[in-house]
C-alpha cells in the first residue's frame, strides 16, 4: 500500500502543488480526506450522499480531477480503516493549515455529516472532537454547523 500511495502522489498530486513544502502536501491531502471519510463512517452507515459530499469536498479543496479525487479517496479509505486514532490525521492538518482552512475543513465535515439529511449524534461528536483537536474556536465550529444546516433545510 505504501508504494501505491507514493506512486499516486508522485504522479498525480506532487507535480501540481505550488504552495508549501512539496513533501507535506500529499500527506495533508490524505489526512484531510481521511477525516472526511471518518465522518461518513461515524454513524455506521455510509450512503451515496455522504460519499458524494466527501468527493466534492476533496475535489474542490485541492483542485483535483475526478480521477485524482477517486484515487485519493480510495487511499484515504484504506488509511482510515487501518488507523487506530484520529491523531495521525489531525496533527498534520493542525500544523499545516491556517485557521481559516481548518474552519473550512470543519464546514466540509458538517456537509458530509448532513449529506444524508440525518442529524446523527456520532457524526456530531466526531466533528466536535476534530474541531477541538484542530483548535477551531467553538464559535467558528457552531457557525460552520449553522451555515451547513441552514443550507440543508
Amino acid at each position: 500500500m505504501i508504494k501505491r500511495i507514493q506512486q499516486f502522489f508522485n504522479t498525480q498530486i506532487q507535480a501540481r502543488t505550488a504552495d508549501g513544502p512539496r513533501d507535506a502536501q500529499p500527506s495533508l491531502h490524505l489526512a484531510t480526506a481521511a477525516l472526511l471519510i471518518e465522518v461518513s463512517r461515524a454513524d455506521f452507515a455510509v450512503d451515496d450522499a455522504e460519499q458524494q459530499a466527501v468527493a466534492r469536498a476533496v475535489q474542490s479543496l485541492f483542485g483535483l480531477s475526478r480521477q485524482q479525487t477517486d484515487e485519493l479517496i480510495a487511499l484515504a479509505e484504506e488509511e482510515a480503516k487501518q488507523s487506530v486514532s484520529l491523531y495521525q490525521f489531525t496533527e498534520l492538518v493542525d500544523k499545516r493549515f491556517s485557521a481559516e482552512q481548518k474552519i473550512q475543513i470543519v464546514e466540509m465535515m458538517w456537509r458530509v455529516a448532513f449529506a444524508d439529511r440525518d442529524n446523527d449524534m456520532h457524526e456530531e461528536h466526531l466533528v466536535s472532537k476534530v474541531a477541538d483537536l484542530l483548535h477551531v474556536p467553538r464559535s467558528a465550529y457552531l457557525r460552520a454547523r449553522y451555515v451547513v444546516e441552514s443550507e440543508v433545510r
